[in-house]
């Protein structure tokens, strides 16, 4: 919880380092870049085809006259927009935490590590490309449990309480395996995920409730909608943030884990490069296999 709770307020800290803001800037105008064009060139016509899509479904007619029929018309021209919305904010999600994974977190890791851990030996557990096919694996993966689960989001309980986990378990896999790839043997990252699983599962949960924060955005009803192409780079800004933040919090973390684990190997403590099993033999101190010699008179 110490580790917890320090690795919090550090990356808090180092989010306003100016090496940081520098890492930052390149993914963040490209999400942003991206954003604004998508939604000036695209956003129009999207709605268009996406009120096509309900003005044939019967289902949506019946609804909209009913709701023209108790003083409510507004609510069938917030449909189309509202879905495009709810359709857009996964994909918006892990396009950041892809961003982020690939063009900031090594930066952020040398800069951590070079202010923290200068003597921290990198052994190269896992390449760039290793780590952009486990983000891709993990990015995809959520997008599959999105769509599985969207249906229940129309229930006010669940829709507070999915997306979040979802969030949560994307940022966990990620983060720290980025933060560990360069430093970190695969034996020792194993470990580490092992042994600290609870911690980082709890950290990714609050990165998947602040993650959820940008979604505030689009509570203003009838003005959000209007000035949506406006909203969306804001959203894609907020959600970079986000990331950046767990990504330094994981990174603080974790290499704090990490040189823990070799201070143990080093003192001569057994720490097991995998979870023992109930078959695996209970590990002899080295001098347990010493035959008893009587003592000498």
């Amino acid at each position: 919880m110490v580790l917890l709770i320090s690795s919090f307020w550090r990356a808090v800290l180092y989010c306003l380092h100016p090496k940081v803001i520098l890492l930052s800037l390149l993914p963040l105008l490209l999400a942003m870049g991206a954003a604004s064009l998508l939604a000036y060139f695209f956003w129009q016509s999207a709605q268009e085809a996406m009120l096509g899509m309900l003005d044939a479904s019967v289902f949506v007619t019946t609804l909209a006259a009913w709701l023209a029929a108790v003083g409510l018309p507004a609510l069938k021209a917030m449909l189309a927009p509202l879905i495009l919305i709810v359709l857009l904010t996964p994909l918006v999600v892990v396009c950041t935490v892809l961003l982020v994974s690939t063009m900031m977190t090594p930066g952020l890791v040398r800069v951590v590590a070079s202010r923290r851990f200068p003597v921290l030996e990198r052994r190269h557990g896992a390449s760039f490309v290793a780590s952009l096919g486990w983000a891709l694996i993990s990015c995809t993966l959520a997008l599959v449990a999105t769509i599985v689960t969207a249906p229940m989001w129309i229930l006010p309980p669940l829709v507070l309480l999915i997306p979040p986990a979802i969030w949560a378990w994307l940022t966990y896999r990620v983060m720290a395996f980025d933060a560990l790839a360069d430093h970190a043997s695969s034996a020792e990252r194993q470990t580490i995920l092992a042994n600290h699983k609870s911690a980082l599962i709890t950290m990714g949960f609050v990165v998947g409730f602040l993650g959820a924060t940008p979604s505030l955005l689009w509570s203003m009803g009838l003005m959000a909608i209007a000035m949506a192409p406006l909203l969306l780079p804001l959203s894609v800004w907020l959600y970079t943030v986000v990331f950046v933040f767990a990504s330094l919090w994981f990174v603080h973390y974790c290499l704090a884990a990490l040189e823990a684990l070799r201070a143990e190997h080093e003192a001569g403590i057994f720490v097991p490069t995998r979870p023992l099993t109930q078959v695996d033999p209970l590990p002899l101190h080295p001098n347990s296999l010493a035959p008893e010699l009587p003592p000498i008179p």
